[in-house]
């Protein structure tokens, strides 16, 4: 009798109010759950499809000769032997290290410049206007900059040259010389990508220990050498993730290029993702384009590597 009346309280205190409760939370839990994996499911979906079996196929299809019409055939590592006696994959891989190099340092040096004035700013309303339109460019697509850029640089009708006419300058050949369109494609692709880095500057700027700082104003140091002393080793690791995630976007450059010189004059900025497209797309050589995309792969993986190498040297991590 008495196991069989504590077993009906049990469950009496399961059907009673608590125990729906309990059920219903479980329920919820269960529902999130579901929810939860259906969410990664469809993250992992879109990764699996649009990136990691492209990656996939590009690398199987390095070793193949494809022009679409015809089936596939077998050819090892022919493509990567043609690649390394091409003077056109070499010279565009030139000039895309030439356009990457000048890029990250500009953007670099140019977003820590910024973002030193605006943390000067004594007023939270102006720090915020500033941060807004330096951020804007980045939400623009690259093509549409490179488009209104064309005109602002014409050599003819151009508005850059109409101002410098005014001064009484002569007017430059920003799109039909060899140092004039590299110099026009990296002022383009600085000013967009200036917001990405002036953020990450502003946000490690603000996070600086204020003790520190204060300590380091008291003991007399001026600005210039508690900049170089103390605020950029201390702000070292957002410089290297700058410089990593810069690198990595300009060896891909491609829009600028392809929408104000396609490449010219001549082959002076043919970047390595030009080259690659005009292979695959245009030539209809899409085993010998994929071998380049591997070899620009390749190089990406190298050079970030020795990136994280070099960065224990000049890196502090407090």
């Amino acid at each position: 009798m008495t196991a069989l009346t504590t077993r009906t309280k049990s469950l009496g205190a399961a059907s009673g109010p608590e125990g729906v409760r309990a059920r219903n939370r479980k329920r919820a839990a269960r529902r999130e759950g579901v929810f939860g994996w259906l969410m990664i499911a469809l993250s992992a979906a879109s990764i699996l499809v649009f990136t990691a079996l492209p990656i996939v196929f590009t690398f199987v299809l390095s070793f193949f000769s494809w022009d679409i019409i015809s089936p596939p055939e077998f050819v090892g590592l022919r493509n990567f032997t043609r690649l390394g006696a091409d003077q056109s994959v070499i010279h565009s891989f030139g000039v895309t290290a030439l356009l990457a190099a000048l890029i990250v340092v500009l953007q670099i040096v140019v977003g820590l410049a910024m973002a030193l004035l605006v943390q000067q700013r004594k007023s939270v309303w102006a720090r915020s206007i500033f941060r807004t339109a330096f951020f804007l460019p980045l939400l623009v697509s690259a093509a549409s900059i490179s488009i209104v850029f064309s005109y602002l640089f014409d050599d003819h009708f151009g508005v850059i040259n109409y101002y410098l006419q005014l001064l009484h300058l002569p007017a430059v050949q920003w799109l039909s010389s060899s140092g004039g369109a590299t110099a026009t494609i990296v002022i383009v692709a600085v000013w967009q990508q200036l917001g990405f880095v002036f953020i990450l500057f502003v946000a490690a700027l603000g996070s600086l220990p204020k003790d520190v700082l204060e300590a380091v104003s008291l003991d007399g140091s001026g600005p210039i050498r508690t900049f170089f002393s103390i605020k950029l080793p201390l702000i070292s690791p957002t410089i290297f993730f700058a410089a990593v995630i810069g690198l990595i976007n300009a060896m891909q450059i491609f829009d600028q290029p392809y929408v104000m010189t396609k490449g010219g004059p001549g082959d002076a900025t043919t970047t390595t993702v030009m080259l690659i497209y005009r292979t695959a797309f245009q030539n209809i050589q899409f085993g010998y384009g994929s071998a380049i995309s591997v070899v620009l792969f390749v190089l990406l993986l190298v050079l970030t590597g020795l990136q994280f190498l070099i960065s224990r040297k000049w890196v502090f991590y407090s």
